[in-house]
């Protein structure tokens, strides 16, 4: 073949058809449609997606252009970075932690607005106030700390946000903000406007709902019925769309579903410009501006360097999503204030992904993907849906005080938890590959209970491991024993899946020697004294030895409760408990309701 013959050869164009039976040959048969996952938000996700999925829909081809799900910014964040706003923590060095936080790369004043001196407030604000915004969400002291800094020169100047949203708190506790509050909140946003007219004041709060277990829809659609009774009481009190818009922000938390989180940002702008439109606002006053934070939701006690991971992944998502304020959470977030390690490695979380990474210089990288356009359409069709059935209750107040969105919140809860506890959703070091030498941090028993509980999806498995230190300091270890038949060839993968199975609970598992007659496992049980015994080898073992096994136990040892790994044919299972087999552990066991289960009989067992 000639050099001219080269450049004038084609591959062959195969079709979509082509593709899906070369892919199912690599299925060994299986249907392509096989792959297929369901989400939180009931959402179907495909293994493939095409141009085929984008037709008859709309979608923005520049940044910049409404309807915004590419930003507001035609180059993105060339033309304004993300500012990194790593909330500082109160205390005795706090001016210095701030000074020094931004020789070391924070980009705005960030601190927990409940926990600061008021005198810090002005101390801090006279050294930094014009060249850095603040980032700054705040509950009922707003006015105070407005009012302070309403004083200063140059206060037209100030920037960025020191917001409240009423509903914060009110979810939380299970009320909606009454007539009074908005009458003074009017007043403090309309003080705030004349004396600092860049800075935002009211903020449109999500976390408390995602951390309470809430999908990316209810997010969204949280968002808009609060976006749209704030505007409707401030309208009612005389303030102007243009100013309202003009001192909104948006709080979102990012969880763990790095394209769902990335589509979630962009369907948000898109939803907000289709009502602020609708409002009749003009183009500029149509841009929603985005702080967002790492998922506390997401977070575990034990094992917490994962937590790094984690934060890693949810802050790639928000920096590709378009936000403008980000707050990496320290990976020891849960102990409770983090240290100056845990800050600085949240910090530079961030300075990676802009300095390394350089994010800063790709414009929307999620503009045009089939996957992440198609998942944003269709966020934000089923959150629109979810925002009309809220005003349909009356707006987000009545939905909040009847408790009907608490039980929409609660009913993804409940899957969520049915995932971790089946394992079919891991959380690495709690509910998988959980290492039993690990010390629960100092807040790991305090529990939060209130109308909108805020949670951590790892909650409930680390209870269990502190049920299982605390007997262990009592002095009961809690073990079981496995029963390992035959060579290590024959139980090893069934034992080791077993002691995997149980780490979650923080028990321990005690391996026999090599089981070749039942005799030498009866001798086994008498020897380490266990109230608990798993079997494990192949199916055909189980045939062979387990029922004179388990014979002998149910006639010699009465109190000793014997389990089986994996799952026979239904047939083999119903001889076996029969015999006197109690549970079946495999895959699709309920993890968390056997740990539990086997934690509760222990520690009855540790008061005989």
């Amino acid at each position: 073949m000639t050099l001219k013959d080269m450049v004038n050869e084609s591959f062959r164009t195969y079709s979509l058809d082509d593709w899906t039976q070369k892919a199912e040959e690599a299925l060994k048969g299986k249907a392509v449609n096989s792959l297929k996952t369901n989400t939180f938000e009931n959402i179907e996700l495909k293994p493939l997606y095409t141009k085929e999925d984008l037709e008859n829909k709309k979608i923005s081809q520049f940044p910049g252009q409404a309807d915004f799900r590419r930003g507001f910014n035609s180059l993105g964040y060339l033309t304004e970075e993300w500012k990194i706003a790593q909330k500082i923590e109160n205390g005795e060095e706090f001016q210095e932690k701030l000074r020094s936080s931004f020789d070391k790369g924070q980009t705005a004043i960030a601190f927990n607005a409940n926990k600061i001196e008021l005198n810090d407030i002005k101390t801090l604000a006279e050294k930094v106030y014009t060249k850095y915004p603040f980032s700054v969400e705040t509950n009922d002291n707003q006015s105070q700390i407005l009012s302070i800094l309403s004083n200063l020169a140059n206060r037209d100047k100030i920037s960025g946000y020191i917001a409240a949203d009423p509903f914060t708190l009110g979810a939380i506790q299970g009320h909606a903000p009454n007539s009074e509050i908005y009458d003074n909140w009017a007043e403090v946003i309309q003080s705030a406007d004349r004396t600092m007219p860049n800075l935002r004041t009211i903020l449109v709060n999500t976390s408390v709902y995602h951390n309470a277990g809430g999908n990316a829809v209810q997010d969204l659609a949280i968002a808009l019925a609060t976006a749209v009774h704030h505007i409707q009481e401030l309208l009612n009190r005389g303030l102007k769309l243009e100013t309202i818009l003009s001192k909104m922000i948006f709080k979102f938390s990012i969880g763990a579903n790095f394209f769902m989180e990335i589509a979630k940002l962009r369907a948000a702008r898109l939803l907000w410009s289709k009502v602020t439109e609708a409002y009749g606002a003009k183009k500029e006053d149509r841009k929603m501006v985005i702080t967002a934070e790492t998922s506390s939701f997401t977070k575990t006690v034990y094992d917490p360097y994962v937590n790094l991971l984690r934060a890693g992944n949810e802050a790639f998502a928000a920096v590709l999503g378009g936000i403008q304020y980000l707050h990496v959470s320290p990976f020891n977030e849960p102990e409770g204030e983090p240290t100056t390690f845990s800050d600085r490695v949240a910090r530079n979380t961030q300075l990676i992904l802009k300095n390394e990474a350089h994010l800063e210089k790709v414009v929307d990288p999620a503009g045009g993907s089939w996957y992440i356009e198609s998942l944003t359409n269709e966020l934000a069709e089923n959150a629109w849906a979810l925002f009309l059935q809220i005003e349909e209750k009356d707006g987000i107040g009545n939905a909040l005080k009847s408790g009907w969105l608490h039980a929409q919140i609660e009913e993804v809860l409940k899957q969520r938890n049915e995932a971790i506890f089946t394992r079919k959703q891991s959380i690495i070091g709690t509910n998988i590959y959980a290492n039993l030498h690990d010390k629960p941090l100092k807040n790991a028993e305090k529990l939060i209970t209130s109308s909108i509980p805020q949670l951590r999806l790892s909650e409930l498995f680390e209870k269990l491991r502190i049920s299982a230190e605390n007997l262990e300091q009592s002095g009961y270890k809690p073990t079981v024993g496995l029963i390992c038949l035959g060579d290590l060839k024959a139980h090893k993968a069934r034992a080791d899946f077993i002691t995997g199975f149980l780490a979650p609970g923080g028990i321990h598992a005690q391996k026999s020697e090599n089981i070749e007659k039942p005799e030498m496992a009866i001798q086994f049980i008498k020897e380490s004294n266990l109230s608990h015994y798993v079997i494990c080898g192949t199916d055909k073992q189980y045939e062979e030895a387990a029922f004179e096994i388990v014979r002998i136990i149910k006639e010699e040892l009465t109190k000793v409760k014997v389990s089986l790994a994996g799952r026979p044919e239904k047939e083999m299972q119903e001889k076996l408990k029969q015999a006197g087999i109690d549970q079946f552990i495999h895959i699709r066991s309920d993890c968390f309701d056997i740990l539990s289960s086997l934690l509760k009989e222990m520690e009855v067992t540790s008061n005989d």
